[in-house]
């Protein structure tokens, strides 16, 4: 079981940035991949970023490449994702998520294990 918290949401200006981070608690948490989704009202849960549990194979879609950045520190059972150049279309609930089988992966259902969601929102 793996429990994870994610925190560093808030309210930003168009451009900005923020640092979400998502600490994780569990057995073997170091081995788990780690993924980043958003869903904004009306809208499907959106993937965002992925990292294997190794952190050395990460992925983004399009819409945030160059933009986002994901990444771990395994002795800090923590994840990140560093959020540049920010957009009104960012605004969205972000969710942390891990499974057990330490790939990225970029659909919902392939993770176990998320946190209760930060709210982002940039203003225009």
């Amino acid at each position: 079981q793996v429990h994870l918290v994610e925190s560093g949401g808030g309210l930003v200006p168009a451009g900005g940035s923020l640092r979400l981070s998502c600490v994780a608690s569990g057995r073997a948490v170091r081995t788990y991949g780690m993924g980043w989704f958003r869903q904004a009202p009306g809208k499907e849960r959106e993937f965002v970023a992925g990292i294997s549990w190794s952190g050395r194979s990460t992925s983004y879609p399009d819409s945030v490449k160059g933009r986002f950045t994901i990444s771990r520190d395994n002795a800090k059972s923590t994840g990140y994702l560093q959020m540049d150049s920010l957009k009104p279309e960012d605004t969205a609930v972000y969710y942390c998520a891990a499974n057990d089988v330490g790939y990225l992966e970029a659909v919902p259902t392939r993770y176990e294990y998320w946190g209760q969601g930060t709210q982002v929102t940039v203003s225009s």
